[in-house]
């Protein structure tokens, strides 16, 4: 089941690109930063926007059958519960960057392969809403079943509405899971109408050999889940993950409530273009942190028509690129809300028009 959403406001993004106009600059001068101030004021609904006050990265973490079955990672499946152990204190990219950054992080095990107790001495409670363990191996079977699918993407709404509870204003959805760039792959394939060889990328540094592997299993989920292009809870079903979907129904979600979120890397970019068919409008109230170097990522962005704000030739997940998009979007608000105008500064607005720059 599909709804519409509410857009963000645009009486608030309209008097955003007003005052952008008379600020103590040349139009367009500052680049994304005029665009992401405008799309802040739509989202918060206030003109100048405010820096986000607590941003709330979510990591999903899951196993995928193909990793196990087809190969298709440069690491084995088991290091995905250790990664979580390693999110749960602390030591990974995602979590050193949201330390530093004021950011709320929560793990949550949606399907990780591994036994319940594996988190018994560091926090139990992160596996103990998972849905299931693992997934099929998506090139010849579904990765999970339709209910399982229906629990995660009920899992993803809850998780944001927790963090809105807890005072989020603003959601990072990041990612753990050896092999989930194949079927994140699989998923963009499908929904942008592109060729396995076009939405298939490198993921943890696989090597020629494995490149070939994964395009096979990508090409071969791309014709299984092609038949339900038109059902998203069946496509997440046949050819996804529970903790795609999971991340899926936590950007429907937070797009229902009018909040923002902001995408990462090519696993929330497979979410999100799930989630604007569950909820049609949701990608309005996103915004894409960064460019990630896999191709279904920029196919993605290509197709939800958004720029991403970085291009730091990320590749890692986690929400890392999310993250890092922060302190840009900190830079967009202020500039918007502080600068002063041609007017307030006693400064001549002549000769300021988009094709002139400043010069000593």
């Amino acid at each position: 089941m599909t709804d519409s959403i509410a857009p963000p406001s645009a009486v608030a993004a309209a008097a955003a690109h007003r005052r952008q106009a008379v600020l103590t600059k040349p139009t367009g001068a500052l680049g994304r930063l005029e665009d992401a101030s405008i799309w802040m004021a739509a989202v918060q609904d206030r003109c100048p926007p405010a820096p986000f006050a607590r941003p709330t990265l979510v990591i999903f973490a899951g196993d995928h059958g193909v990793a196990r079955s087809a190969g298709t990672s440069a690491y084995p499946p088991e290091v995905t519960a250790q990664m979580v152990g390693n999110f749960a204190a602390g030591g990974a990219a995602a979590t050193v960057l949201a330390r530093r950054l004021g950011v709320v992080v929560r793990v949550v095990d949606v399907s990780v392969d591994c036994p319940d107790d594996y988190l018994s001495d560091v926090d139990p409670a992160i596996a103990a809403r998972r849905v299931r363990r693992g997934t099929g191996s998506i090139d010849h079977e579904d990765a999970m079943s339709l209910a399982e699918c229906e629990s995660a993407l009920a899992l993803g709404c809850d998780l944001a509405d927790e963090a809105l509870a807890d005072g989020a204003d603003v959601l990072l959805p990041g990612d753990m899971g050896i092999g989930n760039t194949t079927p994140a792959s699989a998923l963009i394939g499908v929904l942008t109408g592109s060729a396995p060889e076009d939405v298939t990328g490198r993921g943890t540094g696989v090597d020629d050999a494995t490149l070939r592997r994964k395009q096979a299993v990508v090409a071969a989920a791309i014709e299984r889940g092609t038949p339900v292009l038109d059902d998203p809870v069946a496509l997440l079903a046949r050819i996804g993950g529970p903790d795609i979907a999971a991340m899926a129904g936590f950007l429907a979600q937070g797009a229902r409530r009018g909040r923002p979120a902001i995408l990462d890397g090519i696993v929330s970019d497979a979410a999100a273009l799930v989630a604007d068919r569950l909820a049609p409008g949701a990608r309005a109230w996103w915004i894409a942190g960064h460019r990630s170097t896999e191709p279904a990522a920029s196919r993605a962005m290509d197709h939800l028509r958004l720029e991403p704000l970085v291009d730091l030739g990320l590749r890692l997940g986690e929400g890392t690129g999310a993250l890092l998009a922060l302190p840009h979007l900190e830079a967009a608000a202020v500039t918007l809300a502080e600068m002063a105008t041609f007017e307030s500064a006693g400064v001549s607005d002549r000769g300021h028009g988009p094709a002139e720059e400043h010069r000593a």
